[in-house]
């Protein structure tokens, strides 16, 4: 549907700002205006202009504290589950929970971060999880152990909504790629050196203590939000801003869930099934537990290395330049897993599968930014998440389905087709643009798009490049 001033046939074209008056209060005149934006003014000025530094450890260091604390715990919980007494998978039951809890907590997150906004959202989140961190660390049965897994899942949920909604305010739009990139591989970072720090403190003090180590970083995270400060749009106090329901959002923009989304959702996909896929081939192949970890790690580590370069390209090329790329990549990888043979040929497919994960570092995270509006933000962000985290939790099952009607080899090729078909679904739905504006020029206002022969968007908001 095509709002008034909105683009026709394509009304979420990158770069429109949802305006939403002072006294359109209700649902209905919400959704009837939310196709025309006002820029908020946050975060203007151009590349030149702005340095991530200033805000490296109030935007950074909570991702990567979060990080840390989920690092810490993952390699524990499925133990903690077996040694009170769970089987196998009841164990892997209880893993899951964390996913599970992200899943079903994006829409609540979005209510509460457009409430108390993205500071009191995060420091919530840092103590829920100290909390829940806490209880799983004296947790005397399954039960306990089950809820506070998914207080893990939840506070996630609430804190990736909030640091992502503060950054695409926080942020010129000619930069907004690398801070997400940045965002997504500070997590990365954090997961990978908590495991380390865990193992240091399980070594100490015995299992249930990287818990503790995962409680001090969530408190921590929570602790640098409280020196932070919310953003409030130029010219505006924070009680002139409305609030834009879920459902409002959902119809207003429903066409951007069905197309460009379900991209999103095949992308997540296949990012959650290659860590899957390399364990089991290398189960298939004999190779031993310590090898399997070293091939997993030398790909986190390629993984983690490659984010920034990243998030430059799309923020000087375009989105697309860096979206597509990826998903061939990782679909290609997969496809090749099957027939790898050896440590050595199943570590050249990993770090292809490592490099093209890595590369994509915060696309998700910049594509949602992009197509969402200023007001109403927080919920069409948490709808994207919700899209997200189905995908991540779809495409294992998927993987296991496959794999026990037909073969292991079978379902790693079909992950990498869905990874094929991504690229082919952002490589068309992404907003074609004009390239970004010369030096000195603004990045903070928006230019009308107008509509191709395709549909798609021809131009959009300066520094949001996809064309080739």
């Amino acid at each position: 549907m095509a709002g008034r001033g909105g683009t026709p046939g394509k009304p979420w074209a990158v770069g429109e700002n949802t305006m939403v008056s002072a006294a359109a209060r209700t649902n209905l005149d919400a959704q009837r205006q939310i196709s025309r934006r006002e820029p908020r003014t946050v975060a203007s000025g151009t590349e030149e202009a702005f340095s991530l530094r200033p805000i490296l450890v109030s935007a950074f260091g909570p991702a990567v504290m979060f990080g840390i604390a989920e690092g810490a715990v993952l390699p524990v919980v499925a133990l903690t589950a077996l040694r009170l007494g769970a089987t196998l998978a009841v164990a892997s039951l209880v893993v899951a929970l964390i996913g599970v809890g992200s899943l079903v907590s994006n829409i609540p997150a979005a209510v509460i971060t457009t409430k108390y906004g993205e500071r009191v959202a995060i420091i919530g989140a840092g103590t829920v999880s100290a909390v829940a961190m806490l209880t799983a660390m004296l947790a005397p049965n399954i039960a306990v152990l089950a809820g506070a897994m998914l207080l893990v899942g939840f506070a996630n949920a609430v804190f990736s909504l909030a640091r992502q909604s503060y950054l695409t305010e926080a942020v010129p739009l000619a930069m907004r790629a690398r801070a997400l990139s940045t965002l997504g591989g500070s997590s990365r970072i954090g997961v990978f050196i908590g495991p380390f720090i865990g193992a240091g403190a399980i070594d100490l003090f015995g299992i249930r203590a990287a818990y503790a180590v995962a409680a001090v970083a969530a408190v921590v995270a929570g602790g640098i939000a409280v020196f932070s400060r919310d953003l409030i749009a130029a010219g505006h106090s924070s009680a002139d801003v409305p609030t834009v329901g879920v459902r409002v959002v959902v119809r207003s923009y429903l066409r951007v869930y069905l197309t460009l989304g379900v991209g999103i959702v095949l992308i997540s996909a296949v990012r959650a099934s290659r860590q899957v896929v390399i364990p089991l081939w290398a189960e298939h192949l004999g190779l031993s537990p310590s090898a399997t970890s070293l091939i997993y790690g030398l790909a986190g580590a390629i993984d983690m290395l490659v984010f920034y370069p990243a998030g430059k390209v799309m923020d000087r090329r375009g989105r697309r330049w860096v979206a597509v790329p990826s998903m061939i990549i990782m679909g290609v990888s997969l496809m090749l897993v099957p027939l790898t043979h050896s440590f050595g040929t199943l570590l050249i497919a990993s770090l292809a599968l490592g490099f093209g994960n890595g590369i994509g570092s915060g696309l998700v995270m910049t594509l949602g930014a992009d197509v969402s509006p200023t007001l109403g933000r927080p919920a069409f962000l948490g709808i994207w998440r919700l899209l997200s985290d189905t995908g991540s939790c779809g495409g294992p099952v998927v993987l296991s389905i496959i794999t026990g009607a037909a073969t292991l080899a079978a379902g790693v090729v079909s992950n990498g087709a869905v990874g094929l078909l991504a690229a082919a679904l952002v490589g068309y739905w992404i907003p074609r643009t004009n390239r970004p504006p010369g030096p000195g020029a603004s990045s903070a206002g928006p230019t009308r798009a107008r509509p191709d022969t395709g549909g798609r968007s021809q131009q959009s908001e300066p520094g949001v490049s996809a064309s080739s």
